[in-house]
């Protein structure tokens, strides 16, 4: 895989930019994305690291401690395999949706089962919830890899409780690749999401350094402007 980046890396920028479409329809978008995972849990040495998972969680949500999803329902869209709700420990349940859940069940089975989480199958289309279901629905950099971003969203916002908050983080103006068909913006998703719901906290700013990138978000030093690569934090609750 860094060898195939580096070569395509190679391409002058005008070139890729017309054969892009081409690509991206061409390569499997869920193999791919199994093989970054079997890439991951090769360097994580035959464990899913996800401590990680807290820090960056609790920080979205700008809260201490897991004290405020005591005896609730919490779900993560667009999860992977690697326990990113193993922190929870005071919610009552714990809910992993991806399209892939039953791919990583088959090739993660252990380290799956030690999460101590449900791992649901999602489509692009339907979450295979209830309406009215979920407390807390947290999505991490995983929106934009569905083909359809109103069609998700919408769902989203269908399983969520009446009341129940959303809180979630968006690349912003990343382009659009195999793996992450959709280039997000503010715009997109305050049409497709956001308008929805009635936003508590709202949060945009530009990468910190490679080995930190969502440092300005704990530091408190924001700084985004319309078209830049950034993030978006943003916590929202679902309108009665």
């Amino acid at each position: 895989m860094a060898l195939t980046h580096k070569i395509i890396q190679a391409v002058p920028k005008p070139i890729r930019r017309l054969v892009s479409p081409i690509k991206n329809r061409l390569i499997d978008k869920n193999m791919s994305e199994l093989s970054f995972w079997e890439s991951r849990l090769k360097i994580d040495k035959g464990v899913f690291r996800n401590a990680h998972y807290r820090r960056i969680m609790l920080g979205m949500a700008e809260e201490k401690n897991d004290a405020f999803l005591k005896g609730k329902i919490v779900a993560d869209f667009g999860c992977g395999p690697r326990g990113s709700l193993v922190w929870a420990k005071s919610a009552a349940m714990r809910i992993g949706i991806d399209v892939l859940a039953d791919r990583y069940a088959d090739e993660f089975t252990d380290n799956l089962v030690s999460h101590e989480m449900i791992y649901l199958k999602s489509t692009e289309k339907v979450i295979p919830l209830p309406s009215n279901f979920v407390d807390v629905m947290y999505t991490l950099n995983a929106i934009d890899h569905v083909d359809s971003f109103p069609d998700v969203c919408g769902e989203i916002i269908r399983v969520m409780k009446p009341g129940g908050t959303f809180i979630g983080s968006f690349n912003l103006e990343e382009p659009a690749s195999p793996n992450e068909p959709q280039q997000l913006n503010e715009i997109i998703i305050k049409r497709h999401l956001l308008k929805h719901l009635e936003v508590d906290s709202y949060r945009a700013t530009v990468p910190g350094p490679e080995d930190d990138q969502f440092a300005p978000f704990y530091s408190g030093k924001l700084h985004y402007k319309a078209g830049q690569l950034g993030f978006l934090w943003v916590r929202a609750r679902k309108m009665s």
